[in-house]
């Protein structure tokens, strides 16, 4: 019997996040992966308006989580092979970067952070202006020191200015490409 992974995504409130069912869970789902969605608490009100946070659920089998649990309430997710943080905004980089977990979906990936066992792969969704900050390099840095494996630089996501590329699709076969090559069960 082949055994597939269990993917932790955390998707973050940047361009994007509106499609992770049709372009990330859907498919990964049709190849036999188990799905378990995190959203930040942006994102997730992004997808609840949109009515998307009911057919994650539907299509996953598993309840999106955006808040935290309860002391003593048992996870609502399996058990993860490895992260995919799509899309990742600037302000989630920069809180994984250096540690921040002040919501459910960045504890979630703090906590892998370094762990040998667990890989993380991101997808920073960002513009020319947020990677000229001169923080940028340095989470970037940080990031790939822990482990993470970025999908990230001009052939993948080349920067334009702020609001000079709208309704720009997202890398989404070559995200799928990577979570696939990176989490193993």
């Amino acid at each position: 019997m082949t055994s597939f992974p269990t993917l932790g995504l955390v998707g973050s409130g940047a361009g994007g996040v509106e499609l992770i069912r049709a372009e990330l869970v859907q498919p990964l789902c049709d190849r036999g992966w188990q799905v378990a969605v995190t959203l930040t608490p942006t994102a997730g009100e992004w997808l609840r308006q949109l009515g998307e946070i009911e057919k994650l659920e539907q299509t996953t089998g598993l309840p999106v989580r955006v808040t935290a649990r309860q002391p003593g309430e048992q996870s609502p997710h399996p058990r993860v092979d490895g992260y995919a943080v799509v899309p990742a905004s600037a302000n989630t980089v920069a809180k994984l970067a250096t540690g921040i977990a002040d919501n459910q979906a960045l504890t979630t990936v703090c906590e892998a952070l370094g762990a040998e066992d667990v890989p993380v792969v991101v997808f920073p969704r960002v513009n020319a202006a947020h990677a000229r900050h001169p923080a940028w390099k340095g989470h970037i840095d940080n990031l790939r020191t822990a482990g993470v494996e970025l999908l990230y630089g001009e052939d993948v996501w080349p920067l334009h200015e702020p609001r000079t590329a709208p309704g720009r699709d997202l890398p989404w076969q070559a995200i799928r490409d990577m979570i696939v090559s990176h989490i193993t069960c």
